[in-house]
């Protein structure tokens, strides 16, 4: 009886371990891009052993701007040192919200584009019906496609990527119906799962969500099923989203705060959520945070300040991970605010 009691108890134990996530150290943070212009959206991926960094960069700001462009920076060094290996931008558009994927062995990256025209316009005239997705991608890293539009995205705003078996999957946002009407969206905007079977055709699979639905991020478990963590239009917080193949159910809850810029991957048996919580007595900071259930629980708080999070992420190994992310709580010689790239380094003890 001693035995069975004492066997049980440590099954219990060793299955509290598993589902408790370990502690985590921010083991350096540092300044890896900043060429005078607003640099922001990272995301970070590895692709034929090596390390892949993008975001946008813009000479004119955070708004809609002809003048952004994407850039894609490369380490084999586990994120020492970066090159720049491509720099891409969209005719009369503002280059946005670059995205990895790496899809039928080839490295995509995914950018939702507003249209700008060849001028500057007035927020008062963004208009998320004229939105449409561009790719490019590289089999080596090295030589890269020229910018090619998806089809199936016109009025879309693309987002986050993922891929499951022979499918890939996008969030793309946009109004119902692609109602014609002034700016203020809000509520209204829907966040779609779009799949495609390619990484350049896409139709719509589902919905993240109906009505209030923003930037998307998700991940596909082991079973096939979906998690998602999506901002939520309003300034509301933000959802966890969860649904099974194929995927015509969806469920919602509300988290405990606003998510913005959302990441979610797996590092090692455990959920990693990133992204912009605006805290009420410091403004927006870029946390991370496991995810517990359905809640969540921060770990870390990144130097970040004013304009920033977007965070990326890949795993060194069990222990160590990188994490890429922008903010504006520098400023240069001169005395004015930067808005950079920076990259910092966790460590699991």
């Amino acid at each position: 009886m001693r035995l069975i009691t004492t066997l049980a108890f440590l099954l219990l134990a060793a299955l509290y371990a598993a589902d408790t996530p370990p502690q985590v150290t921010v083991s350096s943070v540092r300044r890896i891009f900043h060429n005078g212009e607003h640099n922001a959206f990272t995301d970070l991926i590895r692709f034929r052993g090596q390390l892949y960094l993008c975001f946008r960069s813009c000479p004119d700001g955070h708004m809609v701007f002809n003048t952004a462009s994407a850039i894609v920076m490369r380490s084999a060094d586990d994120g020492a040192t970066w090159t720049q290996v491509h720099r891409f931008s969209i005719k009369d558009r503002d280059t946005r919200d670059p995205h990895f994927l790496v899809f039928r062995d080839r490295l995509f990256v995914y950018t939702g584009t507003w249209w700008s025209g060849p001028g500057t316009i007035e927020p008062k005239d963004y208009d998320m019906n004229k939105m449409l997705g561009f790719a490019t991608w590289s089999d080596d890293g090295t030589k890269w496609s020229e910018p090619e539009l998806l089809e199936g995205t016109f009025g879309l705003y693309i987002w986050r990527a993922a891929a499951s078996g022979e499918k890939a999957y996008l969030c793309g946002r946009r109004k119902p119906g692609y109602d014609i009407g002034p700016k203020g969206e809000g509520d209204k905007v829907q966040s779609l799962m779009l799949e495609s079977d390619d990484g350049l055709i896409w139709k719509k699979r589902g919905y993240f969500a109906e009505s209030a639905g923003d930037e998307t991020a998700f991940l596909f478990e082991k079973d096939g099923s979906l998690l998602a963590i999506g901002r939520h239009g309003g300034r509301k917080n933000a959802l966890i989203i969860r649904s099974r193949p194929p995927f015509t159910e969806w469920s919602r809850r509300s988290l405990d705060r606003q998510v913005g810029g959302p990441l979610v991957v797996k590092w090692g048996e455990h959920t990693l959520v990133g992204g912009r919580n605006t805290t009420k007595d410091r403004g927006p900071k870029t946390s991370l945070c496991w995810l517990v259930g359905d809640a969540l629980q921060e770990f870390a708080e990144l130097p970040s300040g004013g304009d920033n999070s977007y965070p990326g992420f890949v795993a060194l190994s069990e222990k160590r991970a990188l994490v890429s992310y922008y903010s504006s709580h520098e400023k240069d010689e001169a005395g004015r605010t930067i808005t950079a790239i920076y990259l910092a380094e966790l460590q699991i003890p």
